[in-house]
C-alpha cells in the first residue's frame, strides 16, 4: 500500500511531530519542553501529506538546570499520552515491523528517543537499571552526548576532545544489551570513534552532516562516518545551517552532504535526519526577531554550536513543508541516484539498521 501517496516508507530519524509556530507566539527559552509542545490536528495533516512514515522524536532532559531522571521520566508520560490521545494517526515504534506497520495502516510511527543521556545518572550500580526503565518505556534512541561533555564524554563543541569515559563505556555496553540505539550525532570526534569502537551493536549518527564539505564541529569526518558504516552502522544528514559555510544553507547543499555520504559511507549506510519538524514556519519575519534571543540563550548557557549565529535559520528554507521530502527524492534523482538507492535513502537503510539493533 502506498502510506500517504509517496509509495515507500519515508523515515526521519530526527524530527519532530509538533507545531512549530506555538515558538513564535511563546518565545524564546532554553528547551521547550514535551508539555509546551503542541501536536494538532494541522501538524499530524501536515506530516500525512508529506509521506513521513516514522520520525525519532527528541524527549526527555538534553540541557538546562531541569532534573534530568525525574523530568526525563514526566517526558516519557506525556509522550504516552499524546500518542493515545492521538492513536487513530500515531502509533509507538518498538521494533523495525513496527514502522512497516505504520506504513500499512498509514499512520505515523513516533520512535522515542533522547539526545543526552546523562538521565541514565552517574552510578555505575543504577546504569543498567535506568537504561533497562527506559527501554522498557519504549525508548529506542539514546545520544551519548549534547555539544558540551557530560561524564559519558565530549560533546562536538567541548574544545578537549577527550574521548569516551570509563562510565561512557559501560553505558554503550548497557544500551547494547538492551538493544538501544547508540547515537553519536552530537558527540565530539573522539567520543564518537571510541564509542564506535566500543559497541557491540552497530552506532547510529541520526542528524549531521560532512565535516569534509563545511568544517564545523556538528559535522562529521570521513574517518567517523566510515567507521561507523563499515560497522553495519547508520548516518541521517540533517536540513540545518552547518551544511553550509554561509550558515545559510540551501537545499543544493542537502543533497551534496547526501551525495558525499553516500561516497564515503556506500548506499546501505545513508539516510536522512532533518532536525525539524515537517510543519512550516507562517511568520518567519516574527520567527527571526524572536530566534536572536534563543540563539543568545543558548550562547550564554554554553550550549550551542559553531555556525549558530542569530542570522541563521534552524532549517533549509526552501526544502520545508509538506512537499520537502519529495523536493529531496526529485533532486536526488536529478543528480543521477537510482530509484532504489533514493529508497534506501529516505528510509529503507534506517529500518534495516534498526532491525539490527533492534529486531523485528
Amino acid at each position: 500500500m502506498a502510506s500517504h501517496g509517496v509509495g515507500f516508507p519515508i523515515v526521519n530519524a530526527l524530527g519532530g511531530v509538533d507545531n512549530p509556530n506555538v515558538d513564535v507566539e511563546t518565545g524564546s527559552q532554553l528547551q521547550q519542553t514535551s508539555e509546551e509542545m503542541v501536536v494538532d490536528a494541522r501538524a499530524l495533516a501536515d506530516i500525512r501529506a508529506s509521506g513521513l512514515t516514522a520520525v525519532n522524536i527528541t524527549l526527555g532532559y538534553t540541557l538546562g538546570d531541569l532534573p534530568p531522571y525525574e523530568h526525563t521520566l514526566r517526558e516519557l508520560d506525556v509522550w504516552d499520552g499524546i500518542i493515545a490521545e492521538h492513536a487513530d494517526v500515531l502509533t509507538r515504534v518498538h521494533k523495525a515491523e513496527d514502522i512497516w506497520k505504520a506504513y500499512t495502516d498509514e499512520r505515523i510511527g513516533v520512535i522515542y528517543g533522547f539526545q543526552n543521556a546523562v538521565a541514565v545518572g552517574d552510578d555505575p550500580a543504577l546504569v543498567d537499571d535506568r537504561v533497562g526503565l527506559f527501554a522498557e518505556r519504549g525508548v529506542r534512541v539514546i545520544q551519548l552526548t549534547y555539544n558540551q561533555s557530560n561524564h559519558l564524554g565530549d560533546g562536538a563543541m567541548a574544545p578537549e576532545n577527550r574521548g569516551l569515559t570509563r562510565f561512557g563505556r559501560e553505558v554503550v555496553a548497557s544500551l547494547n544489551e538492551h538493544r538501544v540505539m547508540v547515537d553519536l550525532s552530537h558527540s565530539g570526534e573522539r567520543t564518537c570513534l571510541e564509542a564506535v569502537r566500543a559497541s557491540r551493536q552497530a552506532v547510529s549518527i541520526n542528524h549531521t552532516g560532512c565535516r569534509a564539505l563545511t568544517d564545523l564541529p556538528r559535522n562529521k569526518t570521513d574517518e567517523e562516518l566510515r567507521l561507523v558504516a563499515d560497522g553495519g552502522g547508520f548516518v541521517g544528514i540533517y536540513f540545518m545551517p552547518f551544511l553550509a559555510a554561509s550558515g545559510h544553507a540551501r537545499a543544493d547543499d542537502v543533497v551534496e552532504h547526501v551525495l558525499h555520504a553516500l561516497n564515503v559511507c556506500g548506499e546501505d549506510a545513508v539516510g536522512i535526519g532533518t532536525d525539524g519538524p515537517v510543519t512550516s514556519i507562517d511568520d518567519l519575519d516574527a520567527y527571526r526577531e524572536r530566534l536572536a534571543g534563543h540563539v543568545a540563550e543558548r550562547a550564554r548557557a554554553g550550549v550551542a554550536a559553531a555556525g549558530e549565529r542569530a542570522d541563521t535559520l534552524p532549517f533549509v528554507e526552501d526544502l520545508r513543508g509538506v512537499d520537502q521530502f519529495r523536493k529531496l527524492i526529485r533532486r536526488l534523482e536529478q543528480r543521477g541516484v537510482r530509484e532504489d538507492v533514493v529508497r534506501k535513502v529516505l528510509g529503507g537503510n534506517f529500518i534495516e539498521f534498526a532491525a539490527r539493533v533492534w529486531g523485528g
